[in-house]
């Protein structure tokens, strides 16, 4: 993790502590591995979360009009990349 790193104080049941620490265990991890497996834990459920607010965003959307959305916005990141990569070709000429 390095020197970007923050020290928190968790508290958690006495069950789930075990349970993760046989799991860490049971895969030949180590002590210190506890803190890279809560911030994967950590970083998976934000993402889980942040998927499932986005899909309810977009709840009363018919999935022809969404499909639609997504392809236009692709086709607008690709013409952006398109052009972005013309120009920094033209500029090393």
């Amino acid at each position: 993790m390095g020197d970007n790193t923050t020290r928190w104080t968790v508290t958690v049941s006495k069950e789930t502590d075990i349970a993760v620490r046989s799991l860490l265990a049971q895969r030949g991890l180590k002590k210190g591995d506890l803190s890279k497996f809560i911030e994967d834990a950590v970083r998976w459920r934000v993402f889980d979360q942040t998927i499932a607010e986005t899909r309810a965003g977009f709840a009363d959307i018919a999935p022809e009009d969404l499909q639609d959305l997504i392809a236009e916005a692709t086709e607008a990141v690709r013409n952006d990349m398109r052009q972005s990569l013309i120009s920094t070709s033209t500029k090393e000429l």
